[in-house]
């Protein structure tokens, strides 16, 4: 049975300093590059998520011996070709990310394997994942075509392909570069917006000649990678519910340590700015292959903005405790060019307004986003998670400004990705 939350801050503030726990998607990456590696990799920082500890189990079901130390991770591998084909399926819980992208490593291996996930994962679409995938020669099957796991992939030899994206999806993008990897020939893949780029740099890290040039990403297959140390970054993604709470919760002050700041993934820090807040940025010296630093943000006078463009893929992620924010901002907030959101762990454009509604903010949906007036006085309720981890946490930190408690019906969904998010919420409390 699902338990329940009851949320009763008494409208505090928040003052302290908080260490941010890894980021999700470099931590995927640092597994799975690890394990096509040959070597020995060694990860600092991983995040002990219920999401990334799918990916782990996959690869060890796959033969790849790993072994895990809290947020240390040492993964040995002889490579892709050296992998055995495995006797159970591979499960991959929540994650969008560990589907995926397994998808492209498994495409062009040696062995046949089945993937499937939960029941979310079982109603996300993999059509934008396996159209290109099938193009390069990947043999896949499963529901619909192949547009719904669980996927049987048998693993054949794949030829390089020019791939016009038709979304910014970084997994889709992700698993064609995995892809790539083993295939015959330069794949080339052009985007109409720059999405996150860390499997680009994932893959420069671990040795592979990858060139990037704006939006045109070209890789010859055939290279081998070699076991390296990845240092994971804090999640900004985490990080930008505590910027949030911050900059809404009155006579507040929070320090964030460690926070990723790699650029394609730093639209939130632009929509603080934009919207007025009073937030400091400190680089790190350059311990990891990613940008990191420490963040600073108070309580604001928040204005109103428009978000939409090449700033979505950026923060798309961010989009329900950005709608929170600007329930706290004075005038109208339009948040568009974001119909992605439609196919995450639920509808979170309906999810988030309909929330949000329950707590009195003024907010509408629209096709592709939403827009809302602010500044509102939000009162308690009870809210449905919908099994989404963002969603759950945008709750939390709107239960820190409302008049009344708040109740979350799923607050174990959380751990998806942030396992001791309200362990680090109440040491803030003051």
């Amino acid at each position: 049975m699902v338990a329940s939350k009851l949320l009763d801050y008494a409208q505090p503030s928040l003052q302290g300093t908080l260490r941010i726990p890894g980021d999700k998607s470099v931590s995927h990456r640092s597994v799975m590059f690890g394990a096509i590696a040959k070597g020995i990799t060694t990860v600092e920082g991983f995040l002990q998520s219920d999401d990334c500890l799918s990916t782990i189990d996959c690869f060890k079901k796959l033969g790849v011996e790993i072994s895990v130390d809290g947020e240390s991770v040492r993964i040995t591998s002889d490579g892709i070709d050296a992998w055995n084909e495995p006797s159970e399926i591979l499960y991959t819980g929540n994650s969008g990310t560990t589907t995926r992208l397994m998808l492209g490593i498994l495409a062009g291996s040696s062995i046949s394997s089945v993937l499937i996930g939960d029941e979310s994962i079982q109603k996300r679409p993999m059509k934008r994942v396996t159209d290109p995938l099938k193009e390069m020669g990947a043999k896949l099957i499963g529901r619909a075509n192949a547009q719904l796991t669980p996927i049987t992939v048998e693993g054949a030899p794949l030829k390089a392909i020019q791939y016009e994206m038709p979304v910014a999806s970084a997994q889709v993008k992700s698993a064609i570069l995995l892809a790539a990897l083993g295939a015959e020939g330069e794949t080339i893949i052009t985007e109409k917006e720059t999405s996150r780029d860390h499997t680009e740099k994932m893959l420069q890290h671990f040795g592979a000649n990858i060139s990037v040039d704006d939006k045109t990403i070209s890789l010859l297959g055939g290279q081998a990678l070699k076991g390296t140390h990845v240092v994971v970054p804090g999640d900004i993604s985490s990080a930008a519910f505590f910027l949030v709470a911050g900059a809404i919760v009155p006579h507040s002050k929070l320090i964030l340590q460690n926070v990723g700041l790699n650029p394609t993934r730093t639209g939130i820090i632009d929509v603080l700015h934009e919207m007025g807040a009073t937030i400091t940025i400190e680089l790190d010296s350059n311990k990891s292959h990613e940008e990191m630093g420490t963040v600073q943000v108070e309580t604001s006078n928040l204005v109103g903005t428009e978000i939409g463009g090449d700033l979505i893929p950026r923060l798309i992620d961010e989009i329900p405790i950005i709608a929170l924010l600007a329930t706290q901002a004075k005038g109208k907030t339009i948040i568009r060019d974001a119909e992605e959101l439609k196919v995450k762990e639920t509808n979170r454009i309906d999810a988030v307004v309909n929330e949000l509604k329950k707590l009195g903010a003024n907010i509408i949906a629209t096709n592709d986003g939403m827009v809302i007036e602010g500044p509102t006085a939000l009162h308690g309720g009870d809210l449905h998670t919908y099994g989404d981890h963002r969603i759950g946490m945008m709750a939390a930190i709107a239960s820190l400004i409302t008049s009344s408690p708040v109740t979350i019906d799923n607050e174990a969904c959380i751990a998806v990705s942030y396992p001791n998010f309200f362990d680090q919420l109440s040491t803030v409390v003051k």
